[in-house]
């Protein structure tokens, strides 16, 4: 068993009688968090897994209380909805996902997931250092028994057999010709004046013979990826997994740390790679794209902070198939400036939508033909205290059953290369397709 029943009669102590209020309880355990979800996500509707590199991890099971919201605002409606919850048991944590567009998924294989998603969930294991928490939300008028017997229901699971998707095929949406023909009118509309950058994405549709649970494949992403955030939501049949190289935002009160990623290459062998690296380093369209992002990343903070600290010139992030210009940016907010203050000022950044702004997210309107949905979004969880982990939703795949939907864009600017960008792609693919189309 997960948990020991003293464990859990502890907690059914703690939550009382009172059914008239949101309540909460926390202990202290020994459980593995992705344990927690690989052992019940079959049990509720909603489940969800986020670890940073730092090992902090949130795993959560069901919801007690969900809030949803959509449009232009969509962050400050939900701040304000988030600020009027009761207090939880000892900060509990709040998992946080949205899309790339204000206004949500469009298309079906998106059903469930919002545009701006807060969930409180019913059960929740947190790791932050070496303290590992168990908390359960109890929504007004619910019986917590219901709930402390799924938990006290749960196996420790088994080590995940390594994945196997059987016969399966492979299919680009749009066709990489077609794809290389959408960057070639971005070249020519950069060429023209109409925006400095845009970023734009492309699919590719993995058909297998075989489901593979979305948890154990998280276990294979984290063993693979171990400095990225890695991540997955489950909304009934339907899995958003991945293993993301990019900060959007780190908060713990008033100090706030962004890490954009703009600018990259493969990754090579000995010597090759770090020649490879230093050619990045060098690169003056890299090198360009990247002050693209941290430039405006800068500016749009500068109203909301009072100090703002970042080097001169990026390093290098190194990831599994592709290395990045990393650029890591620390911050002081102003009194009473909160989460959802910053997110709405700095989403969709340049290294993922465009520069400026508008014109680059309208392009992206006007030639994918993909519903990005959470790719490209963000990912992670707040707490009441002024603390938060939010990434990028980016190297990733959205399964349904035995279809995968995997996602991956590039920052177009005027000197890039159509087949080159083609290539990137491919390598940002790879990670997930090691797992997904085994051969």
């Amino acid at each position: 068993m997960l948990f020991t029943e003293s464990q859990l009669s502890h907690l059914r102590s703690q939550l009382g009688t009172d059914a008239s209020q949101l309540r909460s309880a926390s202990i202290q355990v020994d459980a593995e968090p992705l344990d927690l979800v690989r052992a019940g996500n079959a049990l509720f509707s909603r489940s969800s897994y986020f670890r940073t590199p730092n090992g902090e991890e949130l795993a959560s099971l069901g919801t007690a209380l969900g809030i949803s919201s959509s449009g232009a605002d969509r962050f400050g409606a939900m701040q304000s909805e988030l600020a009027a919850l009761p207090e939880l048991a000892d900060g509990a944590r709040v998992v946080l996902g949205f899309s790339f567009s204000p206004n949500g998924p469009f298309r079906p294989e998106w059903t469930g997931f919002g545009a701006a998603d807060a969930i409180v969930p019913a059960v929740a294991l947190e790791r932050s250092g070496d303290r590992l928490r168990l908390v359960v939300v109890i929504p007004p008028g619910a019986d917590p028994n219901a709930t402390l017997r799924l938990v006290a229901g749960l196996d420790e699971p088994d080590d995940p057999p390594p994945p196997d998707p059987g016969v399966h095929t492979v299919e680009s949406i749009p066709a990489s010709v077609d794809w290389q023909s959408e960057v070639a009118e971005a070249v020519g509309a950069i060429e023209e004046g109409s925006f400095a950058k845009v970023v734009l994405a492309r699919s590719v549709v993995v058909h297998a013979e075989r489901l593979t649970s979305p948890f154990d494949l998280v276990h294979h992403l984290r063993v693979a990826n171990p400095s990225s955030y890695v991540y997955a939501h489950a909304i009934g049949q339907t899995a958003f997994v991945g293993a993301s190289p990019e900060l959007l935002l780190a908060q713990d009160g008033r100090k706030i740390r962004l890490n954009p990623l703009a600018g990259s290459a493969r990754r090579g062998k000995g010597d090759d790679d770090l020649a490879i690296g230093r050619g990045l380093l060098e690169s003056a369209k890299d090198r360009a794209e990247h002050e693209i992002v941290v430039d405006d990343l800068v500016s749009r903070l500068s109203d909301l902070v009072d100090r703002i600290d970042y080097p001169e010139d990026p390093s290098l992030r190194r990831m599994a198939t592709v290395q990045h210009l990393s650029t890591e940016i620390d911050g002081t907010l102003l009194n009473g400036v909160g989460t959802f203050d910053v997110l709405r000022a700095i989403h969709p950044t340049p290294a993922v939508g465009g520069m400026p702004r508008a014109e680059a997210l309208a392009f992206i309107d006007k030639v994918e033909g993909i519903d990005r949905g959470w790719y490209a979004g963000g990912v992670g969880w707040l707490d009441p205290r002024g603390g938060a982990q939010v990434a990028l939703s980016l190297r990733c795949a959205l399964m349904n059953g035995t279809t995968s939907r995997l996602y991956a864009g590039n920052g177009i600017v005027e000197e890039s290369d159509p087949a080159a960008e083609l290539v990137e792609t491919r390598l940002k693919f790879q990670p997930m397709l090691d797992l997904l189309a085994v051969t």
